[in-house]
């Protein structure tokens, strides 16, 4: 199982003290994440992609590109890659040639982000959001994995004899998660295609989550990719800890009270009743994240955020140094031990890979 750190590049007040973060001073401050997690031990990055303010991820291949010459061992992901506004030629040829560059150690969730206003910005139709979803990742699937393309769809120019470069590397496309909230038609297309699903489900709760994701599984089975078990889900979470919990408590509310998307409702322990946020002790985190298996099954990859809203650098770095040595030794050795040995990992370059040099490896011996 694969744990890590995703962000949304949010350029937010510290309630606490006043002061806003340049936007320079946010974009070094995410590659100091992404170190950081490698150095905790972490397996995945991920960066979200906005091209309105108060965000400055808006180029991820960039910022991954400049992450992956300073890291060694590290997954480098995106928490949303904007498959209905970007053209899936650019996606096609961007990815790969970060997947060169990071050696394979990259793959990607698609995702049609929550910002109306990027449709039009980028010359779409917020109406067409499911369609252009399902058209651009099937042209996308299709550069992958085909040397010569020809196509014509509704919604780019026509393509004739067209070869998107770089190959990918190995020819192994970068692992694809489909990530979506409320939309049936995105975990559907991920089915369809044996891809993941991912949900980020830090705003909802369980029950929400659960019919999503129980639906990917089912059709997941049903296009012939495995049992609904072995569907690959992957899932979000927010923590805040301190060895007291009260002190966890006491630092992060005016954080979650000066939330434009927690704030103003109802009470933060009211909030983390009905939600995955963990506001606490890490021993209190490894409880919480524990009861994702019980309500979603077995699952690859978890992503919690720790930098939003406006928490300072030195309390971030100090979230995740302690999810490295504290928390995500002891979920990975709780979530190991009742994980049926027919559930699969995350899947990797290597994985797919030798996955792929296997199928092509022909049976020998007296049974063959």
């Amino acid at each position: 199982m694969q744990f890590g750190i995703f962000t949304v590049g949010d350029v937010t007040t510290d309630p606490t003290t006043g002061r806003t973060p340049t936007e320079h001073e946010r974009i070094k401050a995410m590659v100091t994440i992404a170190q950081k997690a490698e150095e905790a031990g972490l397996d995945v990055f991920a960066t979200g992609e906005h091209h309105n303010p108060p965000f400055v991820p808006s180029s991820p291949t960039t910022m991954l590109g400049w992450i992956a010459a300073r890291t060694e061992r590290i997954i480098l992901s995106t928490a949303t890659t904007l498959i209905t506004t970007n053209d899936p030629v650019k996606i096609a040829e961007d990815y790969a040639m970060l997947q060169h560059l990071a050696d394979g150690r990259v793959d990607l969730t698609m995702g049609r982000g929550n910002t109306g206003p990027v449709y039009p910005w980028f010359g779409q139709d917020i109406r067409q959001g499911i369609n252009l979803a399902i058209e651009n990742y099937a042209l996308l699937h299709r550069l992958w994995r085909e040397d010569v393309v020809d196509w014509e769809g509704r919604f780019r120019t026509p393509l004739q004899g067209f070869t998107s470069t770089p190959r990918p590397l190995d020819g192994i496309p970068p692992f694809v998660w489909h990530g979506s909230i409320r939309s049936p038609e995105i975990a559907e297309q991920a089915a369809y295609y044996g891809d993941g699903f991912f949900h980020n489900n830090i705003f909802w709760p369980k029950e929400h989550t659960k019919k999503l994701i129980d639906l990917y599984r089912e059709r997941y089975a049903y296009y012939g990719h495995g049992s609904p078990e072995q569907a690959i889900v992957g899932l979000g979470g927010q923590v805040y800890m301190r060895p007291k919990s009260q002190d966890a408590i006491r630092e992060f509310r005016p954080f979650f009270d000066h939330s434009p998307l927690m704030g103003g409702g109802i009470s933060m322990e009211e909030y983390m009743e009905q939600t995955p946020l963990t506001v606490g002790t890490p021993e209190q985190v490894i409880e919480k994240t524990l009861t994702f298996r019980e309500h979603f099954g077995d699952y690859q990859r978890q992503l919690f955020i720790v930098d939003g809203g406006g928490v300072p650098q030195k309390a971030v770095l100090e979230q995740i140094d302690m999810l490295g040595e504290e928390v995500v030794p002891v979920l990975r050795k709780e979530f190991a031990k009742y994980r049926p040995a027919d559930v699969p990992d995350a899947p990797t370059h290597a994985s797919l890979l030798a996955a792929r040099d296997a199928e092509r490896t022909p049976a020998t011996g007296p049974t063959a």
